[in-house]
């Protein structure tokens, strides 16, 4: 069993160093660093199960027979390959859903039936979670003890959370204005086509499926190209659980094709999907030129992490340190704008330089790794342009710059120093291991340069000052502001974002919103004893 060094989280107040660290791992020698992408990779102990598209209960392959190669970011190799989905199967697979929606078992269960299933098949999750996290890391790159210790249980949370969630979706009783029963119903709203992303797959699986199975929908989830494995594998398991044929679909297969299919189709109730700003704004258009439904946008961000003067320096060099790197620096909410306080900023720099400088790149699945490699090798050379772009632009690079190794798409930890806010480094998602490290001299000006770009997803605050804290998150036009802690992301917590980082939230009591119809039934009411 791999070694994890996964710390606990937790919480004090708003003392100084109060973090709350859900994924990081410990920082090793700095020896390890360059060393670690120069050995042979492991050969991961998973069997490849699922290669096939799901439609209504079995895993078949694509109508044009066409497959496509998922391949291993520490070496550039294919993994497997996979069934190309196209139109043709988008419609297939929506065809399936219709009918478990209009005429199968699912939506016509009851709300404690279908908890059982999702509780069922979070169990299996759970017993399966070794094969599954290593699929991911094996797919996508990120590191084992990212996976096993963090992400795979949180799939399981997750759809637990959901699961308990089934049996309790009602509407309510209106009092009219005159002799009428009025009953507001919450119905589901049928075929949801969501479609998730790379840097995540195990976790958008959840929070997208989770909700829209709980409310009685049924699904055609496309996968990302890049990542199609684990999600096959969970679909599979949720099968087991007892989830009926043509509930559940999973196509894999590209954007252009698969995925505009599913947007434009009209027998889609219902559009979730996470990805670039730029995608998404092609999804909208979509589902409005196709049949007007409505949809859930979850999409890129620049994140500002803001450090006062206050701040103990070596407790916040470390949680922007992990609000930027964690996964690869692939996270939509990445903390990549850290606003240091002129007065700690020069201290600030050099320990993040030498932070950085520490973190250990490598085979995800070796022990003590913390960043593995980036998605592919389209990822790997535009953050190795933004770097470029960086030095042009005149910002100090004080760490990294450059490719880790000569194998695989591994970049070094890069801190950026001296930037100013028209800088692309500074307001453009680069999704990649730079942090950019710029200076402020006040709260009046922090928050004006903060809320000074088009994304509006997460924001990050360190400060021992409550009121510094209460003042910045209600100034911040954000969907999250973690204060003193950052990436917590328990099932519970609405996630979404302001202005063109998204359209809805995801995750809690909000996601439920996303799958749910609202209709009002008025009943007129003759000789009724109370009104």
């Amino acid at each position: 069993m791999y070694w994890l060094r996964l710390r606990l989280h937790y919480w004090t107040s708003l003392l100084p160093g109060a973090l709350l660290h859900r994924f990081s791992t410990a920082p090793a020698p700095a020896a390890a660093t360059s060393a670690a992408t120069t050995d042979e990779p492991i050969q991961p102990a998973v069997e490849i199960k699922h290669t096939q598209l799901l439609i209504n209960g079995n895993f078949v392959d694509a109508a044009s027979l066409k497959t496509f190669p998922t391949v291993d970011p520490r070496t550039g190799e294919v993994i497997a390959r996979v069934a190309e989905g196209d139109v043709e199967d988008i419609d297939r697979a929506v065809s399936a859903a219709r009918r478990a929606f209009d005429h199968g078992p699912w939506p016509r269960m009851t709300a404690y039936e279908r908890c059982r299933v999702l509780l069922r098949f979070a169990d299996l999750i759970e017993e399966h979670a070794g094969e599954i996290a290593a699929l991911e890391t094996w797919d996508n790159g990120k590191t084992l003890a990212q996976s096993v210790g963090a992400e795979v249980p949180m799939v399981a949370r997750c759809m637990r959370y959901y699961a308990g969630w089934a049996d309790k979706i009602h509407g309510l009783v209106v009092p009219a204005d005159g002799a009428h029963h009025v009953q507001v119903l919450h119905e589901p709203v049928g075929v949801a086509g969501q479609i998730i992303p790379w840097n995540f797959p195990l976790l958008m699986f959840a929070w997208k499926v989770g909700p829209a199975l709980a409310c009685g929908n049924t699904v055609v989830l496309k996968t990302a190209e890049q990542t199609p494995l684990s999600a096959l594998y969970v679909a599979s398991l949720l099968h087991e659980a007892g989830l009926p044929e043509g509930v559940l679909n999973v196509v894999s297969g590209f954007g252009p094709t698969a995925g505009a299919a599913l947007c434009s189709h009209m027998g889609v109730d219902k559009l979730a999907f996470t990805g670039s700003t730029g995608t998404g704004q092609i999804v909208l258009e979509l589902a409005a030129r196709s049949n007007l439904k409505p949809v859930t946008l979850e999409l890129g961000g620049k994140s500002p992490f803001i450090v006062m003067d206050d701040a103990d320096v070596d407790q916040a060099v470390e949680l922007a340190h992990h609000a930027v790197f964690f996964n690869q620096g692939q996270c939509c909410c990445a903390g990549s704008r850290t606003f240091v306080h002129e007065r700690v900023y020069d201290e600030f720099v050099e320990k993040s330089k030498a932070r950085a400088t520490k973190r250990v790149v490598g085979d995800p699945f070796r022990d003590g790794v913390e960043q593995g490699p980036q998605i592919d090798e389209e990822q790997f050379k535009k953050i190795l342009r933004y770097v470029q772009s960086g030095v042009d632009s005149g910002a100090t690079l004080v760490a990294g710059g450059d490719r880790a190794g000569n194998r695989g798409f591994y970049i070094q930890p890069t801190v950026f120093a001296d930037a100013k806010d028209e800088m692309k480094i500074a307001r453009e998602e680069i999704f990649g291991p730079v942090q950019t490290i710029l200076k402020f001299s006040g709260m009046e000006e922090v928050i004006r340069w903060a809320n000074a770009t088009h994304y509006g997803l997460a924001a990050g605050v360190f400060t021992s000052s409550l009121d510094a804290a209460n003042t910045l998150s209600r100034a911040l036009r954000v969907g999250t502001v973690w204060v003193n802690c950052y990436d917590v992301f328990d099932a519970g917590i609405p996630f979404g974002g302001y202005k063109m980082s998204g359209v809805g939230r995801e995750k809690g009591i909000y996601a439920l919103r996303n799958y749910l119809q609202t209709k009002a039934v008025v009943t007129p009411i003759r000789d009724a004893a109370w009104l």
